[in-house]
């Protein structure tokens, strides 16, 4: 008879689900709204900063800062598409003779730092065009803008975890195969890619909801 796992199932995003499985880890179960959680991550500084973002006095339209358009819509997807490419590539990617952990854990970093660039330029450049209609839109970049420079560093120390949680599964892959069988780096090969596209689906999250803010102002 197969017993049934033990092991809880695993809540949350893509990205969340998918590094559970190659750890495998036993995520803290998630509990609250998103609220309460929120909470936990402000100082009481934090938490005055954020309700005067929200609740302070309107602040004025910037001016000068262009319209958003198609273009604009174009050059967000055009980025997303140039990253996606490169991630994909790196399974066709040579690798040179006795490379270890070490070159992946760069590739990964500077697939990473390509990521935080291009969805950091085009958070602030979104922002500042929303911040450019009415006095309530600019009040939303405001709040964008006060979350992105509180959260972000919490963001950027989880994210650096990754590639090491990566190098364990590297090296899981290689002692469990048989010697001269390299079937297993393709397998990491995939991995890291399926982590990566992941890892920009969740940088892109803010990038959507700006985008989709922009659209409902100017549908």
């Amino acid at each position: 008879m197969v017993q049934a796992s033990l092991r809880p199932s695993v809540r949350g995003s893509t990205f969340v689900r998918l590094l559970a499985r190659l750890t495998d880890a036993d995520p803290a179960p998630v509990g609250g709204s998103v609220s309460d959680r929120l909470g936990m991550w402000l100082d009481w500084k934090q938490a005055i900063g954020l309700s005067s973002a929200l609740e302070g006095k309107l602040p004025e339209p910037v001016e000068g800062v262009g319209a958003f358009d198609a273009a604009v819509e174009a050059e967000c997807a055009q980025a997303r598409v140039t990253l996606v490419e490169a991630i994909e590539a790196e399974r066709g990617r040579e690798m040179p003779p006795g490379a270890d952990v070490a070159a992946f854990r760069a590739r990964y970093l500077r697939h990473q730092r390509a990521i935080q660039a291009a969805t950091g330029s085009l958070r602030g450049r979104l922002r500042d065009l929303l911040a450019a209609g009415s006095p309530e839109a600019a009040r939303l970049a405001e709040v964008d803008a006060f979350m992105e420079s509180t959260l972000s560093p919490r963001e950027h120390r989880l994210m650096a975890g990754v590639p090491t949680l990566l190098g364990d599964r590297f090296e899981r892959l290689r002692a469990g195969a048989a010697e001269g069988d390299l079937a297993w780096l393709d397998i990491f090969r995939r991995d890291m890619q399926d982590v990566l596209l992941a890892e920009l689906d969740v940088r892109f999250q803010p990038v959507e909801g700006l985008l989709a803010a922009l659209r409902g102002i100017n549908g």
